[in-house]
């Protein structure tokens, strides 16, 4: 645990040493601030967190690509993956250690949004129950995202590749409930249990349904262990 936690140290200093983080900070609450501003403000609207976890969700199909780009790429880059995969930390360590800087990363997102709600609860009183499984939705929801992004950046050396194969797969689990609504049927169950959006809308209208979080820790684990997996292949080249 000592090992993990120093390479999530050592991840959280290369964040916040290189601007993207900033870019990326800066670019979230610019499209959120104006999003909340335009829908809320001018004038006060209806006194429902909803829409705001919502819009910065969709922040999220942005910004995490972004965020996450870097984590394994740029070792891949560098040349500095050979001297960690020869390491004595395992690769799990390694993984376990980046994702938990990343999710740290994700978790000051979150809660610098909170401003929101506050603002919100100046106008009128917030449905508590509501508003923090919403919050709890949008983090898992984003916690989730973060792990698609890591393997995304254990795929290639090229930050921009890894960024765009991120954002591909989390189009797809975005608009996959979508794609369901267009063919019918089963096939629309059977994809809308695979969307993270979809996998939301309980907990956002207060609702605890414990199968919706495990949803979001399987899809965790599961992006967990590929990346791992792919790490591993490549040491043994």
């Amino acid at each position: 645990m000592r090992r993990t936690l120093a390479i999530t140290k050592k991840e959280l200093q290369m964040y916040f040493y290189s601007p993207v983080a900033y870019a990326g900070f800066a670019f979230f609450f610019l499209i959120a601030g104006y999003f909340f501003s335009a829908n809320f403000l001018y004038p006060p609207n209806i006194i429902d967190v909803r829409p705001v976890v919502g819009t910065i969700s969709f922040v999220f199909l942005f910004i995490i690509p972004l965020l996450t780009m870097r984590l394994v790429s740029d070792e891949l880059r560098q040349g500095t993956d050979e001297l960690l995969l020869t390491s004595p930390i395992s690769i799990t360590e390694i993984v376990t250690g980046k994702y938990l800087a990343a999710l740290t990363v994700q978790l000051l997102l979150v809660v610098g949004s909170l401003l929101y709600p506050l603002i919100m609860s100046l106008y009128g009183t917030l449905d508590q129950p509501q508003l923090w499984l919403s919050y709890l939705a949008m983090f898992l929801m984003g916690a989730a995202m973060m792990s698609v992004g890591l393997f995304a950046s254990s795929l290639s050396s090229h930050q921009m590749v890894s960024g765009i194969v991120a954002f591909a797969i989390l189009l797809v689990f975005w608009t996959i409930e979508w794609l369901g609504d267009t063919v019918g049927g089963k096939i629309k169950d059977f994809l809308g249990m695979f969307s993270i959006v979809g996998r939301a809308n309980d907990l956002q209208k207060g609702v605890l349904d414990f199968t919706d979080v495990l949803f979001y820790i399987t899809l965790i684990l599961v992006f967990i262990v590929l990346s791992i997996q792919v790490l591993e292949r490549k040491r043994w080249r």
